[in-house]
């Protein structure tokens, strides 16, 4: 019943965050825009020419392969009507997000379910408890980055990995091969990141005797072939060029000719002391506690640690990249938690810090300090990025402000495009799938033309409305009206005079305030 509820949790959590956020941001675009292009315009060879990535192509290919699985996997309950619940273009993103956010909280769970297997029914608890009173984890893990489409096969990895009876020294080696197989699948398809934490999981797996090195050379090369054809024949096709890898060119293109230094270069330590202490929150001091206090935590631990080091000899870093080792250092956590709050009489596994009265109920509090200050920061960082995407809170007013207005062509800003106005907020313009019933309004156009000024978008007639990041340089009086303004998050700020004042309650929970300030106008021609 325990184990139940707990997976439900996970699942509700990372529901939660997608159905509190729906909108996404320009790094979730390519995956979300190849969906949305096979969702729309199906896989036929005619309606390539429609696709987003042939008119607006990014620096280097990204595989088709996560996101056809996600157009599959979300396709039986569109074709089904939906089940009532899809009205809009902007559900169908929805849905797409919580395919998405199911598969990782599968994943997770199985990892939770392994855990409670080998350590304890306690720990695969606070394994739960720990994952979903952290932000970053739950919150990304319904959209659609590739390291968020990674992380699901890499999970199951885990999982395989993980999994044996609390009295086995070492998972069987058919465990170990699945996780290498999908590891390996990974790497060659949709992030090739996962080599640096493929690389010492297969070197512990065979220093501990998991497997032979022959074995793992014969897993690793039927798995990764099978994986390049795959990637090659699927990107190949909806690329148009032959061959292609995508992730081949990747690693040239941000490795070899080391451009992904152009987006930013960070400390090498920045891993360690910067975002990991981030994602983590009170996981990272109870991950080394468990690992201070359980050999088989330390083996846990090995491989993300190492990978983390091997990562941060790149000079461009950003969190995602090591997001796949947080679950392990969750699990960790949950064995620090463990060990400071021993299980009941009836738990199997009883080892835990032997302590007084006072002393346990220290410890007890101690743990659920620690969770309640990740839900605190969770919250606020829930409740701001909620208001940090205002392209799509724009585009949707704007959607449904001139809902019943026939012939409109909307110019949408480059700042609108990268926070949240993505193709399936193009509610009235075509495509319109069979299972949604079309706009009463047609005629319209959403333009998404970068660079230019508000002159070329005046002297452009064709144009009736703009969202656009500012006023300056529009001519206010004669050209163009303001319909309406878009605030975004812009930090917090402490209001220290309800506590001069000593209010009641209700004011105290505004110490602190959200600070918002404009970004986007919505503009319509005289």
């Amino acid at each position: 019943m325990m184990s139940a509820a707990s997976d439900l949790v996970i699942l509700v959590t990372a529901w939660t965050h997608v159905l509190l956020a729906p909108y996404t941001k320009v790094e979730e675009s390519f995956n979300l825009h190849a969906t949305h292009d096979i969702l729309m315009y199906g896989t036929d060879i005619e309606g390539l020419h429609n696709y987003d990535h042939f008119v607006f192509p990014g620096a280097v290919p990204r595989s088709f392969v996560g996101s056809l699985a996600l157009a599959w996997l979300s396709a039986p309950i569109l074709n089904a009507g939906g089940f009532g619940l899809i009205e809009t273009k902007l559900d169908i993103q929805i849905l797409v997000r919580l395919t998405l956010a199911t598969l990782n909280a599968m994943s997770l769970c199985l990892i939770r379910r392994s855990v409670a297997r080998r350590f304890g029914r306690l720990t695969g608890l606070y394994f739960a408890a720990v994952t979903c009173s952290q932000f970053h984890l739950p919150f990304w893990m319904g959209r659609t980055l590739p390291n968020m489409l990674a992380l699901t096969p890499v999970n199951f990895a885990y999982y395989f990995i993980l999994s044996r009876a609390p009295s086995s020294m070492k998972p069987s080696t058919r465990s170990t091969h699945c996780g290498i197989a999908l590891m390996t699948a990974t790497a060659v398809i949709l992030r090739a990141e996962v080599l640096p934490l493929l690389g010492p999981i297969v070197f512990q797996a065979l220093v501990c005797r998991y497997t032979t090195f022959v074995k793992v050379l014969k897993v690793g090369l039927v798995s990764g072939l099978i994986s390049l054809a795959l990637t090659v024949l699927v990107d190949s096709f909806f690329w148009q060029q032959w061959p292609l890898w995508p992730e081949f060119s990747g690693l040239y293109f941000n490795v070899y000719q080391g451009k992904s230094a152009d987006w930013g270069v960070s400390p090498a330590h920045t891993y360690f002391t910067s975002f990991l202490p981030k994602i983590l929150l009170s996981a990272l001091p109870l991950s080394l506690l468990g690992a201070a206090i359980d050999g088989r935590v330390r083996e846990i631990l090995f491989g993300p640690l190492v990978f983390v080091g091997l990562i941060s000899a790149l000079g461009h870093k950003e969190w995602r990249f090591v997001i796949y080792a947080v679950p392990m250092f969750n699990v960790a956590a949950a064995r620090g938690a463990r060990w400071l709050f021993p299980s009941p009489i009836n738990e199997s596994d009883r080892t835990g810090l032997r302590k007084s009265a006072l002393l346990g109920r220290m410890c007890f509090l101690s743990v659920l300090a620690m969770l309640a200050g990740n839900c605190l920061v969770t919250f606020l960082h829930t409740q701001a990025s909620i208001a940090n995407y205002p392209g799509g809170v724009a585009l949707s007013r704007f959607n449904e402000r001139f809902s019943s207005t026939d012939y409109v062509h909307v110019h949408i800003s480059n700042l609108a495009a990268q926070t949240g106005a993505s193709l399936f907020l193009h509610e009235r313009a075509p495509p319109y799938p069979p299972y949604l019933v079309p706009p009463n309004a047609l005629h319209w156009t959403y333009n998404r033309t970068e660079s230019l000024d508000a002159r070329a978008l005046t002297n452009a007639a064709q144009i009736t409305h703009l969202i656009a990041e500012s006023l300056d340089d529009f001519d206010m009086k004669r050209k163009w009206s303001l319909v309406d303004t878009v605030s975004s998050f812009d930090g917090w700020r402490l209001n220290l005079g309800v506590l001069k004042k000593g209010g009641s309650i209700k004011d105290l929970l505004t110490v602190l305030q959200m600070v918002q300030t404009e970004k986007l106008y919505i503009l319509e021609r005289y």
